[in-house]
């Protein structure tokens, strides 16, 4: 009761947290930052909005920190409203999420706009193109583009450790796995969930190893850089992809767009799908187990006329490869994973919180149109597959 309240808080019983420990945690992400001071007399204009959540202030206040000073705040999503206007599903995946922003680039032009979701542990991004539009970019995308900022900026500085480790989970991007293979850093792919790969950064600094920490991340726009938190962080993340396109922009005259599409002609053009499949009521539940179980038990020989070279079965932590049957060291979790001979791969993951599975698609080819002829070729195929 708020009477309550107010005796506990007069008492001393509880109190508000101060502005040293926001100052502590924005020293903290600040920490993380790779190329220090790039953002001054950038020239970066950015668009923000906090969907009307918690990310406000840290998210203002931690590109104040850093020199991003040219930020325009979207007035409609600014303070905390439950009602979302504007963006009644406040998901920073969907379009629909930088709707009012857009609109604001009418009149206020800006080189990126940054929507960080309700809780602010997740952020997404849509970049200006030459002609003047805006190209919302995927999880894995973002993330991608960190991964080679990071890597390429600390091996040229210096300051990239002996054994650098980058964490990702199994459903994100393999551009992922090219990129930290180009700069001898080791990948770990963890299950969907960002609590493991928390765990990887706890188990490292329980080591004394948590520098060999690059970064974690997950193709549903979390991401995490330093050891200041156990989970994906907005603010940190919003940080440096304010810092990589004000490098970008300085240093080079590029854009995020440019320098992705450069990330793409030097690994492969690598595109995602996503099928979600929803099931109702007990029959439905009954449908998903049989659909997962045939999986494991008649695997497909070959998805849209690639042949299936591996699977991995993460319920009974076995991979079954080319050289023979090899243990899977994560935790048990109902998924099923088939790689393709052409480089393609599809996930089977029945969700935690729904009555639904989830169908993550691949596809890795030598233009970006290809790969998305690709995935819609695989998105039919799967749908075949699982009836």
């Amino acid at each position: 009761k708020h009477g309550d309240f107010d005796k506990l808080l007069a008492e001393g019983t509880i109190e508000y947290i101060g502005q040293d420990v926001m100052d502590k945690f924005l020293d903290a992400v600040a920490s993380a930052s790779v190329n220090p001071g790039v953002c001054k007399d950038s020239g970066m204009k950015v668009i923000y909005t906090p969907l009307c959540g918690t990310g406000n202030k840290p998210v203002r206040a931690i590109l104040s920190k850093i020199g991003v000073d040219d930020v325009t705040v979207v007035a409609c999503q600014e303070l905390p409203d439950g009602n979302f206007p504007r963006a009644p599903f406040p998901n920073p995946e969907i379009r629909e999420a930088f709707e009012a922003s857009l609109e604001l680039t009418e009149t206020v032009p800006a080189d990126l706009l940054l929507a960080t979701d309700p809780d602010c542990d997740r952020v997404g991004i849509a970049v200006r193109t030459p002609e003047g539009e805006y190209k919302l970019l995927s999880g894995n995308e973002t993330g991608a583009l960190m991964l080679d900022y990071v890597l390429s900026q600390r091996k040229a500085n210096g300051t990239l450790p002996a054994a650098p480790l980058a964490v990702k989970t199994i459903v994100t991007s393999v551009l992922a796995e090219k990129i930290a293979a180009a700069y001898g850093c080791e990948l770990r792919n963890v299950l969907t969930g960002f609590k493991y790969i928390g765990e990887i950064v706890t188990d490292l600094e329980k080591n004394g190893e948590a520098e060999r920490f690059v970064m974690g991340y997950e193709e549903s726009y979390g991401y995490l850089f330093g050891s200041h938190v156990r989970d994906k962080d907005a603010v940190v993340a919003s940080m440096m992809i304010c810092e990589m396109a004000a490098y970008y922009k300085k240093a080079q005259g590029k854009s995020l767009l440019q320098v992705l599409e450069e990330l793409y002609a030097r690994y492969g053009f690598c595109r995602h799908g996503l099928i979600n499949i929803t099931f109702e009521g007990e029959s439905g539940m009954k449908q998903m187990a049989a659909i997962m179980d045939n999986l494991r038990t008649n695997p497909p020989a070959e998805v849209a006329g690639a042949a299936v070279i591996g699977r991995r079965d993460y319920l009974n932590s076995v991979a079954y490869e080319a050289d023979g049957e090899k243990e899977i060291r994560l935790p048990k979790s109902n998924v099923m994973e088939f790689l393709l001979a052409d480089g393609g791969a599809f996930i089977a993951r029945p969700s935690g919180t729904e009555p639904k599975i989830k169908f993550y698609l691949t596809a890795v080819e030598a233009t970006d149109e290809a790969a998305l002829d690709r995935i819609a070729v695989l998105d039919k195929a799967v749908r075949e597959i699982v009836g």
